[in-house]
């Protein structure tokens, strides 16, 4: 892109997509149906579901992107999004922690270690923002102003330390405007968000793991519970680092 966009040019691209671009839901099913003709093992199977399909919204906003004609101006180092309420399913918490507890030593031991300090350095914020109702249509401006960082975010390089297990909410909001729009405020008009692709992405996961569940497999989550119960990443951590992440 030579310019950034304007932010009625932004709608009007949005509303072309509204108007005349059709997501195909068979991209998610596809790679659902692929794992369960697999003979791998029930764990790596629903691992290789649910990292295949965050990819697979990456893949549908680029399509999206470029039937509209639209490019992300968003760049490494950028963690504006990094400071928003991330919400997601306890299911969702632990695919993610189990994927994490696969990398390597060096870098989980990392993860680890960051988390110790931030949640000795964060306390005070974080009893203010897992308070906050995740429904009241406040809470995206008022958690921000709290400035509290995700907890998967690294404090020197301004990077995600699971980058590519990163949920939903961090994949979807992106920005197509001047950068700045975002360093100069708290909740800028100009971004998007594509995050109605959540509901093909967890339709697909939630059919994965209920027909392994269906057929006897241990799917390692208490399944249908898990896949019904949300709460914000950082509580999520907090039960994971407690060993309280299995109690209902």
């Amino acid at each position: 892109m030579d310019r950034f966009l304007k932010h009625h040019e932004i709608l009007e691209k949005c509303e072309r997509l509204n108007q005349s671009y059709e997501i195909d839901p068979a991209f998610f099913d596809n790679i659902i149906d692929e794992l369960l003709d697999s003979e791998a093992e029930t764990e790596t199977v629903i691992l290789q579901g649910f990292q295949n399909l965050l990819k697979e919204v990456d893949h549908e906003i680029n399509r999206m992107e470029s039937f509209s004609g639209m490019g992300a101006t968003c760049f490494k180092g950028c963690a504006f999004c990094c400071y928003f309420p991330i919400v997601l399913s306890r299911m969702e918490a632990k695919m993610m922690f189990r994927s994490i507890e696969h990398f390597s030593e060096q870098r989980k031991n990392a993860i680890f270690e960051h988390w110790e300090r931030y949640y000795n350095q964060q306390a005070g914020k974080l009893d203010t923002a897992l308070a906050m109702d995740p429904d009241d249509p406040n809470t995206k401006l008022e958690y921000k102003k709290l400035n509290l960082p995700c907890p998967m975010l690294d404090p020197e390089t301004q990077l995600c330390m699971a980058y590519e297990v990163r949920p939903i909410p961090c994949r979807t909001y992106l920005n197509y405007s001047d950068p700045n729009v975002c360093a100069e405020n708290h909740m800028p008009k100009e971004p998007f968000s594509y995050e109605f692709l959540y509901t093909y992405y967890f339709g697909a996961i939630n059919e994965l793991v209920q027909a392994l569940y269906e057929n006897g497999e241990d799917v390692f989550v208490d399944y249908p519970s898990d896949a019904w119960s949300y709460d914000y990443l950082p509580a999520w951590v907090k039960s994971y680092r407690e060993g309280t992440l299995n109690e209902i």
